[in-house]
Order: structure tokens, then C-alpha cells, then sequence
């Protein structure tokens, strides 16, 4: 299969596996804090956890992404990125080793969120120069495909594992939040050493464009905003698959929530354990993440982007209502299956075609922005739900409302994909002119 040849030629090339290796560390080390902070959060005894409550603590964790990622854009495209990786995970390692002295010491929950808050601001930087340094160690296309089916699935089964880790820790009778804390703080400082076997230069921008001066960078940070908003609303390809991604977003988040809420307070009442559940729940959607990093390319080299988008959002809209109302516990696992290759499918669809048409110049700001949507997105669905949700986590008006929504953008995207097609030959997002029908 090409797409097999392709990912063995990836794999064959050292700086390509260097990346990689950072991006699944470092999100190896990502699921570990996040699954110590859910298991802090959500199932500490002492707690009657809310909605509303889990809805707060995502908001403080996540408002990171939101505040800082037009920063983090500008910056990218001025600072190394290599230079990111490297300091950002050791700065990582610091903060979650303050993390688990708080959590040893029993501080006030204002201060464990200060510095959760850290660690997830760092994470910004972190991810936006993954994607960004991407394409500099992949030099074709059709390779870019199958690299960014790979590098962000990879990354998000690691922090899969890396949340395994976590269940594992608390299952082994540790003190499981503290301990799990301080694994994380381990794997980022894996992650930093395996960054600083990067060349520097070698991740980009280009010297020209890396501002000497950071009060430069931090003065231009408006203009440059602006520079790559306005360049993406050049690229209208872009823009659509972006909003297409947000709005899947904020579906999983949405039920998120719902399957956060079902482990704690009602399929416990039934028999199974919630942390358990949950963990089980989180390996389900993993394995669809990997399944849609299977089937993602071979489905975007036939249907392009914006085709294969629509067909993950209405298989989505059918099968999640129909699984999901149940409110079973294998239905709604099948369903975090189904859910987990429909919104990985659309992501990696999103990121080919972001680094297909947005120049190199602008790819930091571009995809700073794409994180912005991404996270609040998630922020908004947490936000809804809380509002919808009871206790148990049981709602059929929001899982309906969830189905609704993937069928919009199911139906936005394929009248796209007819009107391009049906278009003979028009100027592309770049103005020259080609055949669209086999854009991918």
C-alpha cells in the first residue's frame, strides 16, 4: 500500500523519528498529569463533584490555549523551534515536580490550579511548534499525509498510555496522584533530552525571520496576529476545514463530559468501578484514534478533506445517537469508539490541509489559531454541558443536540466538496489555477 510505503520512508529518516519521539513523550507525559488531575479532580472521595465543577476545572486548565495562543504563534514563528521543545519540557518538568509537592502537602486548591495552569500554559508552546516544525522534516506531499496521520494519532495514543500509566499507578496502591505526578515530570524530561538532539536551525523559521529581541516579538504580536488572520482568510480551504474541526471539537467535549459524569455517579451505582470505567472509556476512543490513522489517508487520497470531514461527521450523527441513548455502558463505549475515529479522522483532514495551503511564514500563527479553536471549543462544550447535564451524566436532549450538530457540519461539508468539484477549473487558495477535484 502507498501509504504503508510512504510511512516506512518516513520512519527510515532520523530527524522525522526525533520529532516524533519529543511528540510522544511529552504527550506520554501530558496523559499521566491529566489523568492525576481528573482522578484529583473527579473521583477524590472528599469531593461531590458537579458538572459544573468539572466544566471550572477544564475552563482554568484549558484557558491557557485560549489566552496565550495568539502569543505562542507570533513567537513560533520567530523563536527555534527546536529551542521550544527543549526549554518548554524542561520548564514542564520543574512545574510538575511543584505539582505533586503541593499535592504531597496538601495545599489549597487555588495553588494546585496555579500551577496546573503552568504546565498547560507551556503545553501551548509545546504542540503549536510540534505541528509547525512538522513539515521541515518532510520534504513531499503525499508523505505529509501519512505524517500528519501519524504524528498527531501517535501522539494522542501515547498520551493514552501515558494516562494507562496513571490508572496503573493508582491500581499498584501508591499515593497515586502524587506519584503519577512525579512519572510525568519524568517523561518531559525524556522528552527534552531527545529534543536536544535536534540540530537547532533545523525545525525553523528561517534565520531571517527569528526576531533577535523577545520585547520585539512580544510589540509586533498584534501586527502579526492580524498578518496571519488575514492570511488564512486567504486560504478558504482552511478556514472551512477549521470550522468544521471546531464544531467536531466541541462535540467530544460535550460527551466528554457526559462519560466523566456516567463513571462517577452512574454506572457505579450499577457494579463497575468509575476510575476504571473511565480508564477503559479513554482506551476505547484511542483505538479509534489509531483506527482513523489507518484509514485517514487512503480516505483523503480518494474523497479529499473536506469529502472524508463529512463522512466521519455523519457517520457520527447517525451511530453516536443511536449507541449512545442507551446510556449503557458497551453501547456507550462502542460509541467512544465511533466518536474517537470521527474526530481524530477530521483533525488529521484539518492539519493536511492547514499545512498544504498556509505558508511556511505563517504556519506558527496559523496553527497558534488553530489551537484557540480547538481548546475553547472544548471549553464551550464543558460549559453547555454543565448547563444541560444532571448529576448522573444521563441526557438525551444533549446527546440529540450533539447528533445535530454533527450532521451540519456533515452536510456543510459536502456541498463544499460538490461546489468545488462542480466548479470547472477554479483559482486555488494561492490564486493559480488547477484541478480542485483532486485537492487533497
Amino acid at each position: 500500500m502507498p501509504a504503508v510505503r510512504d510511512l516506512r520512508v518516513l520512519l527510515r529518516r532520523r530527524d522525522f523519528r526525533r520529532l516524533l519521539s519529543v511528540r510522544l513523550l511529552s504527550q506520554a507525559a501530558d496523559g499521566v498529569y491529566q489523568v492525576a488531575l481528573a482522578s484529583y479532580v473527579v473521583f477524590s472521595p472528599e469531593k461531590q463533584t458537579s458538572p459544573a465543577a468539572i466544566a471550572s476545572a477544564m475552563a482554568v486548565l484549558l484557558l491557557p490555549y485560549s489566552v496565550l495562543g495568539p502569543f505562542a504563534g507570533v513567537l513560533l514563528d520567530r523563536w527555534r523551534r527546536r529551542q521550544v521543545l527543549l526549554h518548554g519540557n524542561l520548564l514542564r518538568t520543574v512545574l510538575a515536580a511543584v505539582t505533586a509537592l503541593l499535592l504531597l502537602a496538601g495545599a489549597p486548591d487555588w495553588l494546585f490550579y496555579a500551577s496546573a495552569l503552568s504546565v498547560t500554559a507551556v503545553n501551548r508552546f509545546v504542540l503549536a511548534g510540534l505541528s509547525a516544525a512538522l513539515p521541515r522534516v518532510v520534504d513531499n506531499a503525499e508523505a505529509l499525509v501519512v505524517a500528519n496521520s501519524l504524528s498527531p494519532t501517535a501522539g494522542t495514543l501515547a498520551a493514552t498510555a501515558g494516562g494507562g500509566l496513571a490508572f496503573a499507578v493508582r491500581l499498584a496502591g501508591l499515593e497515586s496522584d502524587m506519584a503519577a505526578v512525579l512519572l510525568g515530570a519524568v517523561l518531559y524530561l525524556c522528552a527534552a533530552g531527545v529534543a536536544l538532539r535536534i540540530p537547532p536551525g533545523l525545525l525553523g523559521p528561517e534565520p531571517r525571520r527569528v526576531s533577535p529581541r523577545l520585547t520585539d516579538a512580544l510589540l509586533d504580536t498584534a501586527r502579526g496576529l492580524s498578518a496571519g488572520l488575514s492570511h488564512l482568510a486567504k486560504r478558504r480551504s482552511a478556514a472551512r476545514v477549521l470550522a468544521a474541526m471546531a464544531f467536531m471539537r466541541f462535540c467530544y467535549g460535550a460527551l466528554t463530559i457526559t462519560v466523566l459524569m456516567l463513571c462517577r455517579a452512574y454506572w457505579p451505582a450499577n457494579g463497575p468501578d468509575g476510575m476504571a470505567t473511565l480508564g477503559l472509556a479513554v482506551a476505547v476512543s484511542g483505538a479509534g484514534f489509531f483506527a482513523a490513522a489507518v484509514v485517514t489517508p487512503w480516505a483523503v487520497a480518494r474523497l479529499t478533506a473536506t469529502g472524508w470531514i463529512a463522512v466521519c461527521a455523519g457517520t457520527a450523527a447517525v451511530l453516536v445517537p443511536a449507541l449512545g441513548l442507551s446510556f449503557a455502558l458497551v453501547p456507550v463505549l462502542i460509541a467512544a469508539f465511533v466518536l474517537g475515529l470521527a474526530t481524530q479522522g477530521t483533525k488529521i483532514a484539518t492539519d493536511t490541509e492547514v499545512q498544504r495551503v498556509v505558508d511556511d511564514a505563517f504556519r506558527g500563527r496559523v496553527f497558534a489559531l488553530y489551537d484557540v479553536l480547538f481548546h475553547t471549543a472544548f471549553v464551550g462544550a464543558a460549559g453547555v454541558a454543565a448547563l444541560v447535564l444532571p448529576p448522573d451524566g444521563r441526557s438525551p436532549a444533549l446527546i440529540i443536540g450533539v447528533a445535530v450538530v454533527h450532521l451540519t457540519v456533515a452536510v456543510a461539508m459536502a456541498r463544499s466538496r460538490v461546489s468545488r468539484e462542480t466548479s470547472p477549473r477554479p483559482r486555488d487558495d494561492r490564486g493559480d489555477a488547477r484541478d480542485v477535484s483532486r485537492e487533497t
